[in-house]
């Protein structure tokens, strides 16, 4: 047995007792049914970009309470005129939807590359949901006190909308949607891979917002401040960890049903890997996962990216197959 077998026998092997909620399912429906409600209001406008093998436009979409998401679509040129597959991209905390560049290996490939901003982080975009009370840090605290005001809960839609906003556009498949993300990103992509049954695959790295109740006992990250949070109110102790069960993607898992590739590293302290294998285990549909022995939070890097591509070539070539 080699080295990498002797160190993770133990995390193939983690399933921490579900934090599930009886009534779970009907949280999650009532949500997505009143988002559904809510207009998309989607906008594009094309912008002059240099890489002329590309249409590159500004998006915009509204979530499920107005606020303005703002984003990239970046479109191949060579794509001819059928629908193209789409690749909808959720950035880490305090990132954004960056530059169109960082996105042209996919477009190459040949996908429309959608990215998209989390709110109230280091994009365009603000946030016009109220809340009750205060919080601690950064937003993995921000209504934790209240499941129907938390943070999350209004990214999550955000997310399930770019889907929306994808199936919309003329040049988009909308039976061929992938959904990719690192850390908190990689946490979005199991959620909608959970809440949304049209991603046909999942690229998750380093994956965050997973056995969020060890993450926050750990102070592990982003969920550092809910525990930071929990010293200021400890009477709300309970209401918290309850409220964060609505969003621990290993209470999601098992509603997983496409393909998902995976990537974790065993030195991450921000997002151990231990953490996610708590929702990678209950993954019952086809999944891989990549684990890097020796990285921390960066994760496997570029050469990562290299294995994305290949396994996306590897299991849904056929897309391709005409460009």
């Amino acid at each position: 047995m080699g080295y990498l077998q002797q160190t993770t026998q133990e995390l193939y092997r983690y399933l921490p007792p579900l934090t599930r909620k009886d009534d779970f399912d009907d949280f999650w429906r009532e949500t997505i049914e009143g988002a559904k409600k809510a207009p998309l209001a989607a906008k594009r406008l094309r912008v002059d970009y240099p890489i002329r093998q590309a249409v590159v436009y500004e998006i915009q979409y509204n979530g499920m309470d107005g606020t303005p998401i703002h984003g990239w679509m970046i479109v191949p040129k060579f794509g001819g005129d059928g629908l193209l597959p789409c690749l909808i991209r959720y950035h880490g905390l305090n990132g954004s939807r960056s530059e169109p560049s960082s996105f042209m290996h996919w477009v190459l490939m040949g996908f429309v590359v959608i990215a998209v901003d989390c709110r109230d982080q280091g994009g365009r975009t603000g946030n016009r949901a109220s809340y009750s009370s205060g919080f601690s840090m950064n937003v993995a605290s921000k209504g934790v006190h209240n499941r129907y005001e938390y943070y999350y809960r209004h990214v999550y839609v955000d997310c399930l909308k770019s889907i929306d906003f994808a199936c919309e556009q003329p040049e988009v498949d909308c039976s061929r949607i992938v959904v990719e993300g690192g850390s908190q990103g990689g946490g979005l992509t199991m959620a909608v891979a959970a809440l949304d049954d049209r991603p046909v695959l999942a690229l998750a790295d380093v994956p965050s917002n997973s056995n969020l109740t060890q993450r926050v006992e750990g102070q592990h990250g982003a969920f550092a401040s809910v525990a930071e949070y929990i010293k200021k109110h400890p009477d709300e102790l309970d209401l918290v960890l309850d409220n964060l069960s609505y969003f621990d993607t290993m209470n999601m898992a098992d509603r997983i049903t496409c393909r998902v590739f995976a990537s974790v590293a065993l030195k991450d302290d921000t997002c151990p890997p231990q953490m996610y294998f708590a929702t990678y285990n209950r993954i019952a549909g086809e999944k891989d996962i990549a684990i890097y022995p020796f990285n921390g939070h960066e994760g496997g890097g570029a050469g990562h990216t290299e294995r994305k591509i290949a396994y996306v070539h590897r299991w849904f070539g056929s897309w391709f197959a005409r460009m």
